[in-house]
């Protein structure tokens, strides 16, 4: 060991190499002093130990949230030189990483989408947790923290889980007119994002069934099914997410699950006596300072705030819907849903409006 370890100190210094790179880039292995003189570690027994929350950490759309990590010495020693911490978001399958934030002491710097929204919360001594602020339906998802101590580097992994709702979107021009890029940018329109798979699982345990296949973030094709039949897959399989596995995000065309989050604002129906058209419904929405809602935000507000409603009202895309917690007579099935009259060219209806809070 001592041999191999001065093979790669030699190899190090000697400049020919491309330095390993972790978050930070290690030229040299430098003392505190910065003074160029090449120092070697050698282990003095004492353990770097990270830890974050087992259990994930729940958020919703537009709050705070702070990330727990903490990390220690066995046996318990004081830091030797200043630690380096580091986060990243992760892909559900561990292939690849987002840098959010590098810090060292209290200097820190965080990038792309995280620029303005993360920093380091340290209460105490051992602390490096990450506050996230204005949490985005993007932020969803598989965190690290990482924990550099001189040649030591430990890490762990900490849940976010965004509370939301799943749901299948289909445009104007009807069913499986959708390439992968295209339910990106609907699921956008609509104030929402498309779903992972943990999205369409716990939506599936909820209760959702959904016939027809959708994209998922991850450009896989799946859909939920509760009740098994004969178009969806069969009779005879279990109840489960059916799955059509990767498909070619420019060539095939399906639905979208798109999954928006709880509101920071309020929905809220305006009518007429006569109904409206889409474009007074649209001018109605701006006299009483607010917008027409999207489709994401009604859900959203039919779930999370329980908006009940057995009036039809248009939304931003173009339809007309309806939100109903309590089922009754002639407000459509016996379970509470998001009712859906699809896209009527003609017609005067309510309409559903949205304003921030």
């Amino acid at each position: 060991l001592p041999l191999l370890l001065k093979a790669t100190l030699l190899r190090l210094a000697s400049g020919s190499y491309h330095p390993f790179y972790n978050g930070f880039y290690y030229n040299h292995i430098m003392n505190d002093n910065d003074d160029g003189q090449d120092k070697v570690d050698y282990f003095n027994g004492a353990r770097l130990v990270v830890e974050t929350s087992k259990d994930p950490v729940y958020s919703y759309n537009g709050a705070n949230v702070t990330l727990p990590c903490h990390y220690r010495y066995e046996p318990d020693q004081g830091p030797k030189r200043k630690i380096r911490i580091k986060w990243s978001k992760l892909r559900d399958d561990y292939t690849k990483e987002q840098d959010v934030l590098v810090a060292i002491g209290k200097t820190y710097m965080a990038f792309g989408d995280f620029k303005g929204r993360a920093h380091i919360h340290q209460a105490s001594r051992h602390e490096a947790s990450l506050v996230i602020s204005d949490v985005r339906l993007k932020d969803d998802g598989k965190y690290r923290c990482e924990v550099i101590d001189g040649l030591e580097d430990e890490s762990d992994v900490v849940d976010l889980w965004l509370q939301g709702i799943v749901f299948p979107y289909q445009p104007p021009r009807g069913q499986y007119r959708l390439n992968f890029h295209e339910a990106e940018q609907v699921c956008q329109d609509q104030g929402a994002i498309l779903a992972n798979f943990n999205q369409l699982f716990q939506a599936w345990s909820e209760g959702l069934d959904w016939c027809n296949a959708g994209w998922l973030a991850d450009g896989t094709v799946q859909y939920p099914i509760r009740l098994p039949r004969k178009p969806c897959g069969g009779v005879h399989l279990a109840p489960g997410i059916r799955s059509y596995g990767p498909r070619h995000r420019h060539l095939h065309r399906f639905d979208a699950f798109c999954f928006s989050s709880a509101l920071k604002g309020e929905v809220f129906y305006l009518d007429r006596l006569a109904g409206m058209t889409l474009e007074e419904a649209k001018q109605s929405c701006q006299d009483a300072g607010a917008e027409i809602a999207r489709v994401g935000q009604l859900y959203s507000a039919w779930k999370f705030l329980g908006l009940d409603r057995c009036n039809a009202g248009w939304l931003a895309d173009g339809s007309v819907r309806y939100p109903i917690v309590t089922p009754r007579a002639n407000c459509g099935p016996a379970e509470p849903g998001v009712r859906s009259f699809g896209f009527p060219s003609k017609g005067r209806f309510g309409v559903f409006c949205y304003r921030e809070r």
